[in-house]
């Protein structure tokens, strides 16, 4: 799983951190960070979707995998 976050849309109200602090962080001016690129580790896909969940500004998502996934066949595609 990994989040995407929009900062155009973050207004800094730290839901997410305070639910998932493995996965978010907040820089100097309080608005939100991704850790880990945006990959959330083992174990806590139920915690970042529920910051994803509770952020009022819907600033968080997830990637879409199905779209890597594609990218990733057509990479191996052409080079074969």
């Amino acid at each position: 799983m990994r989040v995407l976050l929009d900062l155009e849309r973050c207004q800094g109200h730290n839901r997410c951190y305070a639910i998932a602090p493995e996965v978010f962080d907040v820089d100097d001016y309080g608005m939100a960070v991704l850790l880990h690129d945006g990959v959330v580790p083992d174990g806590l896909h139920d915690k970042a979707a529920l910051a994803i969940a509770n952020c009022p500004e819907f600033a968080i998502s997830i990637a879409d995998s199905s779209a890597d996934s594609s990218a990733d066949s057509s990479a191996g595609a052409a080079g074969e």
